[in-house]
C-alpha cells in the first residue's frame, strides 16, 4: 500500500490500526471520531481531525487516500462502511500486523484488522470488516463471518463457523466443526463444544447459555 490512510474511529481499534499501519510504513493521514473531546488532540503524534461525518475530511478519500473503519459499535461501523461504498465508491483497506501469520491459502476479505501474533491457517475464510486480535488462531478451513470480533488468544479450531457480528471473548476455544450463530457472544475463557444459536450468549467450560 502506497497511499496514506484515514482512520475512522480513534478508540482502541483505531489505536491498534495506527500501530499496524506505522509498523508497515504506511502513512496515517489522521483520525476522524464522533467524540468531540478528541478533536484536535493527538494519538502518537497523529491528529484527530474532526467528526466521522465531516465531508471536508471524507472528501479526501478516493484515489489518493485510503480509509480504514475502526468504529467499535457494529451498527455504526456497518453504516459507515455502507456510506463509503455508496458515496465514495471505496472499500476500506485491511490492517494486518507485520508479526501476524496469514497463510497465502487463506481467503481474506476487506476492511479487516489482524493484530500482532494472530495466525490464520490455510483454507480459513475471514469475512469483511472482522477483527482478529493478538494471538488469536483461526485454524484450517474455519470461517469467520463479516463484522465478527475474535478476542485475544482465542482459538477457532478447524471447520468451525463464526456467524456475522459474533463476538468471541479472549482465550475462548471453539471446538472443531462448531457453529456460532449471528450476533452470538462467547465469554472469555469459554470452551464451546455445542453449536450456539443466533443472538445467544454463552459462558463457561463447557459453555452454557447465560441466565439458564
Amino acid at each position: 500500500m502506497t497511499n496514506p490512510v484515514l482512520i475512522l474511529g480513534a478508540g482502541r481499534l483505531g489505536r491498534l490500526a495506527l500501530d499496524i499501519f506505522s509498523g508497515n510504513d504506511v502513512l496515517v493521514y489522521g483520525f476522524l471520531d464522533e467524540n468531540k473531546a478528541l478533536h484536535n488532540t493527538e494519538i502518537s503524534e497523529v491528529l484527530v481531525l474532526g467528526d466521522i461525518q465531516d465531508e471536508s475530511y471524507l472528501g479526501i478519500i478516493g484515489n489518493k487516500t485510503e480509509a480504514f473503519v475502526a468504529i467499535e459499535h457494529r451498527a455504526a461501523k456497518e453504516k459507515t462502511v455502507k456510506q463509503l461504498l455508496e458515496q465514495k465508491k471505496t472499500m476500506p483497506v485491511n490492517a494486518v500486523h507485520n508479526k501476524a501469520v496469514v497463510s497465502e491459502d487463506a481467503e481474506v476479505g476487506h476492511g479487516i484488522l489482524v493484530a500482532a501474533g494472530a495466525v490464520i491457517n490455510p483454507g480459513a475464510k475471514i469475512g469483511n470488516h472482522s477483527v482478529i486480535l493478538s494471538g488469536a488462531v483461526i485454524d484450517t478451513a474455519a470461517v469467520i463471518g463479516e463484522y465478527s470480533e475474535i478476542g485475544t488468544g482465542a482459538v477457532i479450531n478447524s471447520d468451525a463457523e463464526i456467524g456475522k457480528g459474533a463476538f468471541i471473548g479472549s482465550g475462548a476455544v471453539i471446538v472443531s466443526g462448531i457453529k456460532i450463530g449471528k450476533n452470538a457472544r462467547v465469554g472469555a475463557g469459554s470452551v464451546v463444544i455445542e453449536d450456539v444459536k443466533d443472538g445467544q450468549t454463552v459462558f463457561g467450560n463447557p459453555a452454557a447459555e447465560v441466565g439458564k
